[in-house]
C-alpha cells in the first residue's frame, strides 16, 4: 500500500515522478504529492488521483525529487495528510506504519515541534530533523532516526542544499534503479521501467543514497553493504493497458497465457519433478508429515482449495490459516510440517510476519508460492515457486489467483509423489490435465456475452449469496469477494449444505443466489440445496458443466462451462465468477481497477 518514486538525474525528473506514480497508483489513490529541490524545497500535493497532482505540477521542473501516492492509514484522505511531509528544510515520503509514533510524537511536542497532519509520517520528518542536530550527514541521521522506529517503513528523503536522496527500508518494499542519466528509487520496478531495467533490491535494514553520479548502500549498523544489480524481467508493455478498458479485464483475458507460462517448466515430462520447488525439495518433502498454509484474502481462498487437493492426493493433513490471525494465537508447532505461504506481491505484511513466527517456533520447512521473484517472502523461504503471472495491476486479483491454484495443484502432486501415494499412470493423467488448462480457460472466456446478460440483472441488487460444495466452496468465497470488492454489492458465500443452518433465512426474490455446480460426486446433494432456495422464491444463477444434469427452468438460470475438469475444476469455475463481478461493476459504474477503500499490495498490518 502506498507508492514511492524518487529520482536524481541530469534532466527534469518531474515527468519521471508523475509517470512513476501512475504506474504505482494501484498501491493507493487517496492523495498524491511530490517534493522538489529547485534549489529550495517545493512541495505540490493533491487530494485524489495522480491526474490531479499532474495538473498542479504542470510546468514544474527539478533535477531532484520524491513523490508519493497514498492509501490512508493514519488520518483521513486529505491534502493536509498527503505526502510528502516537511520539517524545516527536508521533506519525506513513507510507506508502512510506525507503530510507536504516538510516544515519539509526544516527545517531539515537548521539544517544541508542531504537527500539521494526522499521520505517523510527519513524526519521522520531525525526528529526522531533530537527529540532524547530532550529525550533519543526512544518511547517518536517517540511520540513527530509524533506530527509534518500530514498525514497517520505506522512506525517501530530500533536503535543501543536498544533491542526493537518502532512503531506508524495513518491512516495506523499496528498490533502486540504476540508469545512464540518473538514479532512482521506487516501491516497485514497474515505476522505473520508463528509465531503466537495472534494479537493486534492498533488504530489510538497508539504507542507501542516490545521486546523479552513483549509489551506495549501508546496513543498519552503518557498514557498507553489497547489493547486486539485477535486470528486471518486466517489460514496459506488460504494465500498459493496451486495447482493454480496464486492467482487470486485461488480466482476466491474460489467464491462458499466464497459466501457460506457469506450467512451462513441466515441458513434456511424464513425471513431475519436485525440484521445481527448489533443489532440496525432494529431501524436505520426504520429511513432511503435515502442511500448514498461511495466506490472506484471495491467496487464502487458493489455500483452501489446496487443502482438498493435498489431503486427497498426498494423504497428508493440511491446515489453512489466515495469516493475520495465525501469529496472535497460541499454536502447537510441528517441526515436520511444510509451511506454505501464498502471496501475489511477496510483500504482504501479515503473511511475511506469519512465516517468521512459524520459523521462530522451529518450523523450518518453508515454501512460498509467489509472483514476484525478488520479494521479501521469496527471500524468507527455504523453497519457492514463482507463478509467472506477470504484473497484476487491478486491485481485484484474477490471474494471480488461477496461477496460484495451478502451482498448488503441482505441489499436491509433488507431495503425493514423494510420499509414494501417486502411481505413474494417475500422475500422467493429472499432468495432461494441467497442460490442457490454458486451452480450457480460453474456452471459458468465450462465455463472456452470456455473463454480460446476467450482469444486467445483478446491477440493481444490494445483496448476493454464493454457494459451493467441496473444493468449490472456496471458489464461491472467491466469487463473493470479487463481487463485493468492485461492485460494492454485499455478497456472502456458504457451503451449500449449510443453507438450512441459517443463510436460508436471507433468501427471497431480491437476493440472487449464485451456485458453482460442477458435475462431481456432490452434484446431487447440491441440486437438493438449490431446490431449497427455489422453494423460498430465490432466483438461481448456476455455473454448471457441459455434462451436468442441472436444467434451466423458471427462476433457475444455467450457464454451462465447455467441459468438466475434475480435480482442476476450481480453476475453470473461478473465471466466469471473475467475469460476472467485472461486468456487474461496469453496469453499476464503479471504478473497477481502483475500488474505494482498497489498494493492491497490502504491506501494512
Amino acid at each position: 500500500m502506498c507508492g514511492i518514486v524518487a529520482a536524481v538525474a541530469a534532466q527534469n525528473i518531474v515527468p519521471v515522478l508523475i509517470e512513476g506514480l501512475r504506474k504505482l497508483e494501484y498501491r493507493g489513490y487517496d492523495s498524491a504529492g511530490l517534493a522538489l529541490v529547485n534549489p529550495g524545497l517545493q512541495r505540490i500535493r493533491a487530494l485524489g488521483r495522480v491526474s490531479e497532482l499532474a495538473a498542479r505540477a504542470e510546468g514544474a521542473s527539478a533535477f531532484i525529487g520524491v513523490a508519493h501516492t497514498r492509501w490512508a492509514t493514519h488520518g483521513a484522505p486529505s491534502e493536509r495528510n498527503a505526502h510528502p511531509h516537511v520539517s524545516g528544510d527536508l521533506a519525506i515520503v513513507h510507506n508502512g506504519i510506525i507503530e510507536n509514533f504516538a510516544e515519539i510524537k509526544a516527545d517531539l511536542e515537548r521539544r517544541g515541534y508542531a504537527f500539521h497532519s494526522d499521520t505517523d509520517t510527519e513524526v519521522v520528518a520531525h525526528l529526522l530533523r531533530e537527529t540532524l542536530k547530532e550529525t550533519p550527514d543526512l544518511l547517518e541521521a536517517l540511520r540513527l532516526a530509524c533506530n527509534h522506529l518500530t514498525g514497517a517503513y520505506a522512506l525517501a528523503v530530500v533536503r535543501e542544499g543536498e544533491s542526493r536522496i537518502v532512503v531506508a527500508r524495513q518491512g516495506a518494499p523499496l528498490l533502486l534503479g540504476v540508469g545512464e542519466k540518473g538514479h532512482y528509487a521506487a516501491s516497485d520496478a514497474s515505476a522505473l521501467l520508463q528509465v531503466t531495467r537495472d534494479m537493486v533490491y534492498l533488504e530489510d535494514g538497508d539504507l542507501a543514497e542516490i545521486s546523479s553520479a552513483g549509489w551506495r548502500v549501508i546496513s543498519s549498523r552503518g557498514e557498507p553493504a553489497t547489493r547486486a544489480i539485477s535486470e528486471s524481467s518486466l517489460s514496459a508493455d506488460a504494465v500498459e493497458l493496451g486495447a482493454y478498458r480496464h486492467y482487470m479485464q486485461k488480466e482476466i483475458f491474460e489467464q491462458p497465457e499466464a497459466l501457460g507460462n506457469t506450467l512451462e517448466m513441466l515441458g513434456g515430462a511424464t513425471r513431475l519433478s519436485p525440484n521445481i520447488f527448489g533443489s532440496d525439495a525432494p529431501e524436505r518433502f520426504a520429511e513432511i508429515r503435515s502442511v500448514l498454509i498461511l495466506a490472506c484474502g484471495t491467496s487464502y481462498h487458493a489455500g483452501l482449495v489446496a487443502r482438498y487437493w493435498i489431503e486427497e492426493l498426498a494423504r497428508i493433513p493440511c491446515t489453512v490459516e489466515i495469516a493475520s490471525e495465525y501469529r496472535y494465537r497460541v499454536t502447537v508447532p510441528d517441526p515436520s510440517a511444510l509451511v506454505v505461504t501464498i502471496s501475489q506481491s511477496g510483500e504482504t505484511a501479515d503473511t511475511l510476519a506469519a512465516v517468521k513466527y512459524a520459523k521462530a517456533q522451529g518450523m523450518e520447512h518453508t515454501l512460498t508460492i509467489c509472483n514476484s521473484p525478488e520479494s521479501a517472502l521469496v527471500r524468507e523461504s527455504a523453497l519457492r515457486f514463482l507463478t509467472r503471472a506477470g504484473p497484476e495491476i487491478g486491485v481485484a486479483s484474477t490471474k494471480a489467483f488461477t496461477t496460484q491454484l495451478t502451482a498448488l495443484a503441482m505441489l499436491a502432486l509433488a507431495l503425493a509423489q514423494c510420499s509414494g501415494k501417486l502411481d505413474p499412470e494417475k500422475e500422467q493423467r493429472h499432468l495432461d490435465a494441467l497442460r490442457h488448462l490454458p486451452l480450457a480457460v480460453h474456452k471459458v472466456l468465450a462465455l463472456e456475452p452470456e455473463i454480460k446478460v446476467w450482469a444486467e440483472r445483478f446491477a440493481g441488487k444490494d445483496h448476493a449469496l454464493f454457494l459451493g460444495r467441496g473444493h468449490h466452496y472456496p471458489v464461491a468465497l472467491e466469487g463473493a469477494l470479487k463481487l463485493k470488492e468492485i461492485s460494492y454489492i454485499h455478497a456472502e458465500a456458504y457451503p451449500a449444505g449449510e443453507l438450512k443452518h441459517g443463510p436460508l433465512a436471507l433468501v427471497d426474490r431480491d437476493m440472487p443466489v449464485i451456485a458453482v455446480a460442477p458435475n462431481d460426486m456432490l452434484l446431487e446433494k447440491l441440486k437438493s440445496n438449490l431446490q431449497e432456495v427455489r422453494a423460498r422464491g430465490g432466483e438461481l444463477y448456476v455455473f454448471a458443466d457441459a455434462d451436468s444434469s442441472v436444467t434451466e427452468s423458471d427462476g433457475i438460470h444455467v450457464l454451462r462451462l465447455p467441459e468438466h475438469y475434475g480435480l482442476l475444476s476450481p480453476v475453470l469455475h473461478s473465471v466466469p465468477l471473475q467475469l460476472l463481478a467485472y461486468h456487474v461493476a461496469l453496469v453499476k459504474g464503479t471504478d473497477v481497477d481502483k475500488p474505494r477503500n482498497l489498494a493492491k499490495s497490502v504491506t501494512v498490518e
